[in-house]
């Protein structure tokens, strides 16, 4: 099941990801199109993180899908579920076969305005997380480049043997795959770009813990 769509290996110390095409140009469009008229975002207190104990409003515009009762914390912030559309159960049904069967429970939506909209450096590591479960992300519209590092932010790499910084183009319609234990080890980030001026829309599919159900 895992060979559906053809994918490329991308691996270093600690570093387990696989990145490949699963829509073509013409149904990546129709998806970004029909997202940019179904998603709401979140607004308010749900639209900003806390960094270093200060609150910031969060660069790019976000929202989440998922089974009923889920939540995801991080960043000083809870993010609830809303219900899946049939649209988005579509998308991860074809990302599931991607990942060989994983059955992912939870959706990060992150919209990319502009090429001033980004992430900065993290890890997907929070306890609400299955560890070892892959996180998928699906990319449609504008390339953006996504930036994985190796090594603490506060460590002295220089003797690695091995690439410590690694750039992947995310294109339209692409799906990109960390694995175990790529998120103990690497962090990643999505940069400004000033010359971007495309929506992106990522869509990152996640297994949540049971336990992290809402009360």
């Amino acid at each position: 099941m895992d060979d559906v769509y053809p994918k490329r290996k991308i691996t270093s110390e600690g570093l387990n990801c696989d990145y490949g095409t699963i829509y073509n140009w013409a149904e990546s469009d129709l998806i970004l199109a029909q997202l940019e008229r179904q998603i709401e975002y979140n607004t308010g207190e749900q639209a900003r993180v806390k960094v270093y104990g200060k609150w910031h409003d969060i660069p790019r515009q976000q929202t989440a899908y998922g089974d009923p009762g889920l939540s995801y914390k991080f960043s000083g912030v809870s993010v609830p579920a809303k219900p899946w559309t049939s649209l988005l159960r579509n998308v991860r049904d074809k990302v599931s076969l991607f990942t060989g069967g994983t059955e992912f429970n939870f959706l990060l939506i992150n919209r990319y305005r502009n090429g001033s909209d980004h992430i900065g450096r993290h890890k997907d590591n929070e306890s609400g997380l299955v560890a070892i479960a892959p996180i998928a992300s699906v990319s449609l519209g504008e390339t953006r480049d996504f930036v994985l590092q190796y090594g603490d932010t506060n460590s002295k790499t220089e003797d690695c043997t091995f690439p410590k910084r690694i750039v992947i183009p995310l294109e339209h319609g692409s799906l990109l795959c960390m694995n175990y234990p790529t998120n103990l080890h690497w962090y990643h980030s999505l940069p400004v770009r000033k010359r971007s001026g495309g929506v992106r829309i990522n869509l990152t599919f996640r297994c949540l813990r049971l336990s992290d159900k809402l009360d």
